[in-house]
């Protein structure tokens, strides 16, 4: 029998996602995102509030990186989280992690995370129902340990997963099964 738990933001897993951005000052900007995803193909949504110094800096700057956070840089990672870039404006410096700027958009690609996208921001869709931050993702960057010939194997990449439970992380590693293959079985 189920119960009734009083939880309403009870999706898992939740990524974990380093947004990063440059300041007005050109110092780098990271937050900890755990409700982004894929909207389609080529198009990341961000679900960040107008108060975010990190949608301050995508609006004025136009661009945007995404980076899988991933188990070896789980303080970080945290870190991004509980430190507001509105109150904290050298808290990327407080991490200890380095960056580049990216090739392809006007923003910094944090080192350390073995996957980053690349975006140019699209829009910013508010409101009660907006989903925030869209952007277009113009490149993927990838460590080549994750990788396995040109595919990301995420096994390797140790990716951390936010649990709205019970506010943990989990590391997300092992493969279970074959998208599009494993249901087959069932198809009459």
């Amino acid at each position: 029998m189920k119960k009734d738990i009083k939880k309403t933001d009870g999706i898992f897993p939740m990524p974990v996602l380093m947004v990063a951005t440059y300041n007005e000052d050109g110092s780098v900007n990271v937050m900890n995102a755990a409700w982004g995803m894929m909207l389609k193909r080529d198009t990341v949504t961000l679900n960040l509030t107008e108060t975010h110094k990190t949608v301050k800096n995508i609006k004025k700057r136009g661009a945007f990186t995404v980076s899988i956070a991933d188990e070896a840089h789980l303080v970080e990672a945290d870190y991004f989280g509980v430190a507001s870039g509105n109150d904290t404006p050298d808290k990327f410096a407080n991490s200890g992690l380095t960056a580049m700027k990216s090739e392809h958009v006007d923003a910094p690609v944090i080192n350390e995370f073995p996957i980053c996208m690349e975006c140019e921001f699209v829009k910013y869709e508010g409101g009660e129902y907006g989903c925030g931050v869209i952007g277009k993702v113009v490149n993927t960057l990838a460590e080549e340990s994750v990788l396995s010939g040109d595919q990301v194997e995420i096994a390797n990449v140790s990716a951390i997963a936010f649990d709205p439970y019970t506010h943990g992380y989990y590391r997300v590693t092992e493969r279970v099964g074959e998208a599009y293959h494993d249901g087959l079985s069932l198809k009459k």
